[in-house]
């Protein structure tokens, strides 16, 4: 965090870590983006942080009333202290009298110059080191040119430089947005976007467009809106984080599942479970949770697809009590709505409760709900990389599940993320005797040897049974297969 003699933090924790400890001080900033995107939120938030901080502060606006202001900040549940001080700049009625009415450039031209007389008489009384002026959209009808518009951006920022105040300019791009001229003459330009999917809340994000002579994270970062302010959720980068921890390897509780894995999963490894609906994948996941917790870890578990309720009954009839081992503090288990969490917002809780509960083993179930959070798959992939090896970096072990289109034979994935995983646990249905069963094998392993063979896995009121590798049968895999040799070696517990 840069020393704040040097920066003002704008007051939000997301925002300030992307702009590298907050906004150059003396300096014009333009924070742009269309109405409903945040700016107003974000503006008063920058004041409020200078507030708590002692410092003058002032709020000029030309577009919305004092009253609409602290409306706005009653929703969420501020109150404008009296280092804020709101200035509501509307033009004298002298100037809008009939005798100046010669004509529309003569009026705009007398407007524009009272209009800046008065921001500057203002800010001179006020004596702030934060300003707000909202919206330059105003100013700019008033210029109605781009070299008149251009000399009066110039001006203004000329006259708060002498003044050593951080100049925060709002606008709506409602006209000429693709005039330049701001940007070039700004310390820094923030833009905010709003993107409304086909189905779901609308999704917000933001991007550093410049910012001269200071570093900064680029790239778009998922923000939100709610009661109490703005969340920023910076872009994940793991390269920025890097823990020492022992790379162990962790058992599944299971020896049948241990030894087709040589002996188990690392930690600081993500593991993929595959197979079609209703194999088991949830329930071969749920595995390596409970060994965790019996060791004495902590676990976490991120469902997308499945109802929470319906988890614990269902891990309850398998003999797993999962409500038992959340109310310990033991399991913490998020439910995600897919359609209204955007990806950013995702990692950013996934890392959150990583770090402050010293995780070691999650399970994200299904990668299937995670895709439907961001139709882009080019960016989902980008995503799961960040996160997978942020993970990884903080020695946790990582299980995520895939569900496949079909049932036996041919599978297709809707995502491929196979490349990324450090072990890859394939699932399959076939046909044996005139019933379906399931079967086990591990296709990649890159952390040491694994057992090729397939295996028949059952579930039953005890959870996972796995059996005997099935080495006469032939084409397991594709659902049907042949067998070759004598007696029966399949599990004789019926699998449910």
């Amino acid at each position: 965090m840069l020393d704040p003699m040097i920066t003002a933090a704008t007051g939000i924790e997301g925002l300030d870590e992307i702009l590298a400890g907050g906004l150059s001080r003396g300096s014009l900033f333009l924070l742009e983006g269309e109405p409903g995107t945040g700016k107003t939120t974000i503006a008063l938030q920058f004041l409020m942080d200078g507030a708590r901080r002692g410092e003058k502060c002032l709020y000029i606006t030309l577009s919305e009333t004092p009253d609409e202001l602290r409306q706005g900040a009653a929703s969420h549940g501020w109150e404008l202290d009296e280092h804020i001080e709101v200035f509501e700049l509307i033009p004298p009625e002298s100037i809008l009298s009939d005798e100046h009415q010669q004509s529309l450039l003569y009026a705009s031209d007398l407007e524009l110059v009272e209009t800046t007389k008065q921001i500057f008489a203002t800010v001179d009384r006020a004596k702030a080191s934060r300003v707000v002026i909202d919206s330059l959209s105003e100013i700019r009808l008033l210029a109605q040119s781009s070299l008149r518009y251009r000399r009066q951006i110039l001006a203004i920022k000329h006259y708060f430089a002498r003044h050593s105040a951080t100049v925060l300019l709002l606008d709506d791009l409602t006209s000429e947005a693709a005039d330049k001229t701001v940007h070039s003459v700004a310390q820094g330009v923030i833009r905010l976007e709003e993107i409304a999917p086909e189905y779901g809340a609308e999704r917000r994000r933001l991007r550093v467009m410049k910012y001269r002579g200071q570093k900064f994270r680029g790239g778009f970062h998922d923000f939100v809106i709610k009661t109490g302010g703005i969340g920023v959720f910076p872009r994940l980068v793991s390269a920025e984080h890097r823990n020492r921890f022992e790379r162990r390897v962790l058992s599944a509780g299971i020896p049948e599942l241990d030894a087709l894995l040589g002996g188990g999963v690392n930690a600081g490894s993500s593991t993929l479970i595959l197979g079609p609906a209703g194999t088991g994948k949830s329930l071969v996941a749920m595995t390596f949770v409970m060994a965790a917790l019996t060791r004495g870890e902590k676990a976490a578990l991120f469902l997308f697809d499945e109802e929470l309720g319906l988890l614990f009954d269902r891990m309850l009839g398998l003999g797993i009590d999962l409500e038992k081992w959340q109310a310990e503090g033991k399991l913490f288990v998020n439910q995600i709505d897919a359609a209204e969490l955007s990806p950013g917002e995702f990692s950013h809780r996934v890392c959150q409760i990583v770090n402050t509960q010293d995780i070691k083993t999650v399970v994200i179930d299904s990668l299937n709900g995670y895709r439907a959070s961001m139709p882009e798959e080019n960016s989902l992939i980008l995503h799961i990389h960040e996160l997978l090896q942020y993970l990884n970096r903080h020695g946790a072990a990582t299980f995520m599940t895939v569900a496949q289109h079909g049932l036996v034979g041919d599978m297709k994935t809707p995502v491929d993320v196979t490349y990324l995983a450090d072990t890859v646990i394939l699932l399959r249905y076939f046909e044996a005797i005139g019933e379906v069963r399931r079967a086990i094998s591990i296709i990649k392993k890159r952390t040491g040897r694994h057992e090729p063979t397939i295996r028949e896995f059952g579930i039953g009121e005890d959870g996972l049974t796995i059996g005997e590798p099935l080495t006469d049968f032939h084409g397991v895999l594709r659902g049907v297969p042949t067998y070759s040799g004598s007696g029966n070696p399949l599990l004789q517990r019926k699998p449910s």
